[in-house]
């Protein structure tokens, strides 16, 4: 089993940031829930604040957006140097896509879009690699994306898995703090708006068609799930042993 119901019971909430008024922490938040994790959820873009210290949360997640981790609005930066909470207090952060980006920004790396331009929106495989495996064995094939920029590996991280396109796809820095530049997160419903909302991006180069998106659902979004599920009791709750 990858977890013990006695030991839900003093849980303490997850932090949950995130980047528009209609924004879900989707999947990621039913597992943890499910893993006896209450979520406290903020969205700093419209005026909540974020705490000062981590004492009486079990981690936090930081979410995606539309914006860029490189601009200059100041919420951006004010998240962006709020990290040092999470890192400063060693408690599990997990930054996806955006999220992602801002931790390696506060790690002094760069983000960046890919030299020829290239996106990835849809469906794209991963490579764990050596450091990836040796924490997890099943790993998906195939993941979902929506993004435009990369990031690069900052001095002192592992990486995790990579992609074909945008090299860095899964990071760790230290014992707790982690990044995905893919989404695991979608529901079908979610998966449905970003297709309508985000059509416009499709012509980019590399894009996938929304019907591709919504097709590789139905082929790789089964080990997705199953390995998030799995990767959300690394962070979390094996985590607990490093406290």
């Amino acid at each position: 089993m990858l977890d013990d119901p006695d030991r839900r019971r003093d849980r303490q909430p997850v932090l949950i940031v995130l980047h528009q008024e209609r924004s879900s922490p989707g999947r990621v938040g039913q597992m943890l829930i499910e893993k006896g994790f209450p979520l406290d959820i903020r969205r700093p873009v419209l005026g909540d604040r974020l705490p000062s210290t981590l004492e009486a949360h079990a981690g936090a997640v930081v979410f995606g957006g539309p914006m860029s981790a490189n601009d200059p609005d100041p919420f951006v930066r004010t998240e962006t140097d709020w990290l040092a909470v999470p890192l400063k207090e060693n408690k599990p952060y997990l930054g996806i896509c955006l999220g992602a980006q801002m931790l390696v920004r506060h790690l002094g790396g760069k983000v960046e879009a890919e030299p020829e331009g290239r996106v990835e929106i849809g469906w794209y495989p991963i490579h764990p690699t050596e450091h990836g495996r040796l924490l997890m064995r099943n790993w998906p094939k195939m993941v979902y994306h929506f993004h435009r920029e990369g990031f690069d590996l900052p001095q002192g991280c592992q990486l995790l898995a990579e992609g074909d396109v945008y090299r860095n796809q899964a990071i760790r820095y230290g014992d707790n703090a982690w990044g995905l530049q893919f989404h695991a997160e979608l529901t079908r419903a979610m998966m449905q708006r970003w297709v309508v909302h985000g059509a416009h991006r499709f012509i980019m180069p590399n894009a996938q068609q929304g019907r591709d998106h919504l097709e590789g659902r139905m082929i790789f979004d089964g080990p997705l799930k199953a390995w998030l599920s799995e990767f959300l009791h690394l962070v979390f709750v094996k985590s607990r042993h490093f406290a």
